[in-house]
Formats: C-alpha cells, structure tokens, sequence
C-alpha cells in the first residue's frame, strides 16, 4: 500500500497546470481511441501553452458620429449575435459595495414569490453564507405555508470547486434539498476537459484550473443581479466587485432563468444522500463521448439564445412600427447578454468584446477593469492598436485574491507583476504612453476582483455603454469557463451618472502605474516565477 501512495504524491507534488495538455491528449487517445479525432480533449484544449493569434476585427464605427445620439443603431450590431432587450433605464441599479450586494440578496430571497436562480462558482461554508442559506430555507417554509408551493429554487456551481474539501457548497445545501426536494434544485457543472486519467491524477485545487462554472448570475422573481462575485465570505465583506440590479425586466429575467436551466440540465444532479447523477438522456460530462456533449449542450444553449434573439428582434420591429406612428417616448437602455463557453463551442461574447475594444474612435475613453490582469493576445493587440484611449486598472499585488496564500499559490500575484510588466514594456515599445495608461487598485485589508468596462464616446463626461459580468478577459475566460456577462446600452442620463460614478470611486483608488512602480521592492518577481509564468499563464 505505501509504495502506491509514495508514487501518488510524486504525481501529485510534480503536476502543473502545463501538465495537463500532456494527460488529457495521451488519457483521451487512451480511453476513448473510438471518438472521432476532431472531437478529442487535446483539440478542445489546445493551444493551452500557446495562443494563435485573430486578425483584428474591422470596425463598421459610422463616420462622423458625436454624442450619445443614435446610440441604439450604432450598437445595433451585437443583435446580430445575441439578444437585445429594451428596458427604462430607470429599472436599473449600481450596487456599490459587498454588504449592499450581499444584503440585497438576502431581501430578494426571503421575498421572491415564483423563482430564484443563483449561479455562481461556489457557496462557501462561512457565518454569512449560512445565513444566506437559511433565507432560502426561510423562503421556502413560507411558500409551504399556501398549501401550493410555487417558489423553485435553483442553484447552479461549479463541481470541482464546490466539492472541495469535507464540508462544501454541497453540504451547504445538502439539508434543503432533503426538505424540500420538490422545490429545491442543485446542478453540479463539470467541465468535459477534465477526464480519463487526468482527473484521477489531478489533486483538488489544482483540478480547478482545467475549467470552471464561472457564471455569477442571481434572479428574484423578474428582477436579477449580474455580478462578477460568489457566494462566499469575502465578497459579503472585503472584496471589490461590480454589480447591477435589474429591476422588474421579466423579459431578461426569463432568458437569463433559461439559460442558467439549460446549463444545469447537463450539469451532474446533486441528490439528498450527496450522490450525484445525469438527467435521463444527457451525455455525461466526462464519462461519455466528448464530442457528443459539447454538441449537445451547445445545441440546447444556442436554441435557448436564437430563439430570444428572434423574438426580440421581432418585438422591436413591432416597437418600431409603434414609435413611428405614435411618437411615443421609446425605453431608453438595451441589454445585450453575452456568453462565453469555448469548451461547449460557444463563443459570443469573444465577439462582441472583440468588435468593442476596436469599437471607440480616437475622441473615446475606455476603462477596462480586471481583477486578474492577463489579456488574451488578440485582446492585447487589439488595446494597443486602438484609436481610443484605454485606462486599465487592475489588482495591486497587496490586493490580489492569492495574496499571502501558501504554497505555489502565493507566487501567483508576482506572476501578475510579471505579466503587467510586459504589458507595460509594450506599450513603451510602441510608443502608446498617451494612449494606453495602467493603474493599480489599493485598498488596505481589501482584495479586489473588479471587472468589465465603460466606454466614454467622443464628446461625452459620462459613459453610454458598460461590461458587466464574470469574464477576466483573460486566456481563461476566454477558452475554459463558462462565462456570461451584460452589455449595458443606455441613453439614460441618470443611469449614465450611476456608471460614470461606479468608475470614478473605483479608479479613485488607485494609482498610474510608472517604469518606477516595477522597480519597488514589493514588484520584484523571483526567477523562477518569471520562468513558469508563460507555461502557466493560461491556466490563471
């Protein structure tokens, strides 16, 4: 027995990330040598170590465009690609801080009558997230109390991430489900890169960085909040974030509820006795044919958003005709949900983000936040060959989320300088300095997981379109995760004032990063880091 474990930790204490490409492309040729070649793991996978670079988008910005004017049939575009809801502008809401995002959540749970949706990575095992959960069980004992129960609740997680460790997301709501099993839903997403040998090999943790549910989505009734935090601890308290409360959009409410559906139909199903389980007909993630599950659940994902982009399209033919007639005051801001999973073949929100980074003219700002700076290389080209200029904030090594981690993971925010700094060096070597300006987020006793972007048109103090959601822009978001995120189009002057002050208060703690600012001692990065970094890279 002891020569077995001693091999096991051998495995383990050698495994990197850059590791997996070798598994999964010998373990997938292993076990499933009857798939077709176009649908194995590695394929899936690759490049991990290395990316193949897009040619830049062209941009269709119409000539001679000023002001927030015409802003609907300037970004008329992205309905081409996903759906394009029109709502007031005064139904929307900036959450400021982690106690108003956590606190509201908590409200909109102990009243919703119908549904609540939460997607997220994980629910930690906290005071806090317990006191969440318990909202929920709240929640449902009331609705028991009419005799007909309509309120479902439905959580969505990550199944590496929320299986980690004894007690877990899944122990967390493991007592609800044993309640209220009629009402109460838990779907586990795992990735279907992770297989075969390499999920036997690879430790907890360490698993997690082959990909991960990342979506971070929760809806009360016909109101929601989209966010790029989880539910856990620090984002309640200490951690900087975004997010945006929609009120009463029933519309977006429902797309979103049956977009997070379909994810979880092809999740694993949590049981009461913390087994897990397929729906009946739904390829397995890692147990069936790769390249049948990716094409199954692409093809439930894409009905899901093609048949809302042609209904909302057909709405605002018909909205049109209206307006035409009867001049009426039309809604004011559009809501483009954008998807990003590459693993599922599924990539629109690479599209849209693409196409925008390009977008702005040379009168424009654009600040674009990350709590993980590490853009992809296209997104990189694409910053430094704008017209535009680009403001990017990003973590601080002090207020990095693995700042003071044990282990290799404590290393991770020097390989973020270590990134920045080349980043930086380009822009110098281009010349960009007017055009491109970094800046690093501060803030004692606070970690900082912030990001999107707002977009400034030529002419205009406020800004007329944000990102908002849980993509990094980085090799991850990418290529791994499941991500999701907004594109807010408002020519909402109040709504305008809110982004324009969300920006502000964030950018209003940090500081212009310098040639000076690498040369501090707290920016200086081991060799070893500098070594790994590029083998790594696409794994954080």
């Amino acid at each position: 027995m002891a020569a077995p474990m001693t091999w096991k930790r051998l495995v383990f204490s050698a495994y990197t990330p850059a590791f997996s490409w070798v598994f999964t492309s010998v373990t997938d040729r292993f076990f499933r040598t009857h798939e077709r070649r176009r649908g194995s793991t590695v394929l899936l996978l690759a490049p991990l170590l290395a990316e193949a670079d897009s040619g830049p988008l062209a941009s269709s910005r119409p000539p001679g465009f000023t002001g927030v004017e015409g802003l609907h049939s300037r970004f008329q575009w992205m309905a081409d690609h996903v759906p394009a809801f029109r709502v007031p502008g005064g139904r929307i809401r900036i959450l400021h801080s982690p106690d108003e995002f956590y606190q509201t959540m908590k409200a909109r749970i102990k009243t919703a009558k119908s549904r609540v949706v939460m997607a997220s990575l994980y629910l930690g095992t906290g005071p806090l997230e317990q006191d969440l959960v318990d909202c929920v069980e709240e929640a449902l004992e009331h609705s028991q109390e009419d005799h007909v129960p309509d309120l479902k609740m439905s959580f969505l997680l990550d199944y590496t991430r929320g299986s980690r460790g004894k007690h877990n997301s899944r122990t967390m709501l493991l007592p609800l489900l044993q309640r209220f099993p009629e009402q109460m839903r838990v779907s586990l997403y795992h990735t279907p890169d992770l297989r075969g040998l390499l999920r036997l090999l690879v430790p907890e943790r360490f698993n997690e960085t082959i990909g991960v549910q990342h979506i971070k989505a929760y809806l009360f009734d016909n109101s929601l909040i989209i966010s790029g935090a989880n539910l856990s601890d620090s984002y309640f308290t200490n951690r900087q974030d975004r997010y945006v409360l929609l009120e009463d959009c029933e519309e977006v409410a429902d797309f979103l509820a049956e977009l997070v559906g379909v994810v979880g139909d092809v999740s694993l199903q949590l049981q009461p006795d913390n087994s897990v389980h397929m729906i009946e007909g739904m390829v397995h993630p890692y147990k069936g044919n790769r390249a049948e599950f990716s094409a199954s659940a692409q093809r439930r994902i894409m009905e899901v958003v093609n048949t809302a982009r042609v209904r909302q399209s057909m709405l605002e033919a018909e909205c049109s005709d209206i307006l035409d007639s009867d001049r009426m005051v039309p809604n004011d801001t559009w809501i483009f949900p954008l998807m990003q999973m590459k693993p599922l073949g599924i990539h629109l929100d690479e599209q849209v983000t693409q196409r925008l980074l390009i977008e702005p003219g040379g009168d424009s700002v654009v600040y674009l936040t990350s709590g993980y700076f590490n853009l992809t290389r296209t997104y990189m080209q694409l910053v430094l060959g704008a017209a535009a200029d680009y403001r990017i904030l990003m973590a601080s090594p002090e207020v990095n989320g693995f700042f003071g981690a044990k282990g290799v993971a404590g290393a991770i925010p020097e390989a973020y300088v270590h990134l920045a700094r080349q980043f930086y060096n380009k822009v110098c070597q281009l010349g960009q300095q007017s055009h491109v300006h970094l800046h690093e987020y501060h803030r004692p006793n606070w970690t900082f997981h912030a990001k999107g972007l707002w977009y400034y048109v030529g002419g205009s103090d406020r800004p007329c379109l944000t990102l908002i959601g849980s993509p990094n822009f980085g090799y991850r978001s990418v290529h791994r995760d499941l991500e999701a995120q907004i594109a807010i189009v408002t020519e909402n002057e109040e709504l305008q004032l809110q982004l324009q002050q969300e920006q502000e208060v964030l950018y209003q703690s940090s500081t212009q990063v310098s040639n000076s600012t690498f040369n501090q001692p707290d920016r200086h990065v081991k060799l070893w880091v500098q070594l790994v970094t590029p083998l790594i890279k696409n794994f954080f």
